[in-house]
């Protein structure tokens, strides 16, 4: 497959992925929709592995790898299933957008990484910044909309510290078995969830849109959008990568406003903006040269 092609499919599942998530979650109960995700990708994964001839290492590096990833999989995953049911999927998109500052920060703790340059640390202050915006009106819609925020935060957190764990294992792995390692792990996390949460199925209520939600979000979320992020990562420039981000909640944003009437004021265009700016200036702004006379 071509990178520029590898690249637009990634950007294109990371910004249907969260809409995808409302959508699984408005007839399937939030823990049930997640363990059909998770099984349909289990699934599909392992028929690719038999054609690819890719072998699932169980080695002790590979399952710590398996197990990192499970946190932002399994438990990060959930948390956001939960705030499907509060929030709207564009808020969801842009309350990611942050993920890499705060990798960063914990690769400071957990990577001994350099710190932040002051003008990093401006970009974090301008993000959270417009991130403080949005949420200043979902404030005004009650305690669900404030306990949705509550849950994607924690889901955003568990991802950067997923990311940065798996960063510090030193191994050599294909990336399919990263993916599916990860699913197996987390499988009978998801079970729990869902039998802690109700048990019951009452498929009887299941709706058309969430039942093809949770097929794309199996097939193409949790499994092709890994690997052809994984693709990308081997072939460009991290700088370049970076851009997903960047591109995703504006196009998030967009596709909740247009395909599922979500709100859209003057508040969402303005916070929006200063996330977007603030990651900008995160990922490429010691690369301009006025930036770079100040540092």
């Amino acid at each position: 497959m071509p990178v520029s092609a590898a690249f637009l499919l990634v950007v294109i599942i990371w910004s249907t992925t969260p809409l995808g998530i409302v959508w699984s979650s408005e007839s399937i109960s939030p823990t049930f929709s997640l363990l059909m995700r998770m099984t349909v990708a289990i699934c599909v994964g392992s028929v690719l592995m038999v054609a690819l001839k890719v072998k699932l290492q169980w080695t002790l590096k590979a399952v710590r790898i398996y197990l990192y990833s499970s946190l932002s999989v399994a438990i990060g995953m959930l948390f956001c299933y939960l705030a499907a049911r509060h929030i709207s999927s564009g808020l969801m998109s842009l309350t990611f957008g942050i993920a890499p500052i705060l990798s960063g920060l914990l690769a400071q703790k957990i990577l001994f990484e350099q710190k932040f340059s002051l003008l990093k640390k401006v970009a974090l202050l301008i993000s959270l910044s417009g991130l403080a915006i949005v949420c200043s009106e979902n404030v005004t819609f009650g305690a669900t909309s404030l306990l949705g925020l509550g849950y994607v935060f924690i889901a955003v957190l568990l991802f950067s510290l997923s990311s940065v764990l798996v960063k510090s294992v030193d191994i050599e792995i294909h990336p399919l078995s990263t993916t599916m390692g990860s699913l197996i792990v987390s499988l009978p996390f998801f079970l729990v969830f869902w039998l802690v949460a109700d048990g019951q199925v009452n498929y009887q209520d299941w709706q058309p849109r969430a039942i093809a939600a949770v097929l794309y979000l199996g097939v193409f979320a949790s499994l092709i959008g890994f690997l052809a992020y994984f693709f990308i990562l081997q072939k460009l420039p991290a700088s370049t990568v970076a851009l997903v981000v960047m591109i995703t909640p504006v196009i998030s944003t967009g596709l909740g406003i247009l395909l599922n009437d979500e709100h859209l004021s003057w508040l969402l265009i303005v916070g929006g903006g200063f996330v977007v700016l603030g990651l900008g200036l995160f990922q490429f702004g010691h690369k301009v040269k006025w930036f770079r006379a100040k540092a």
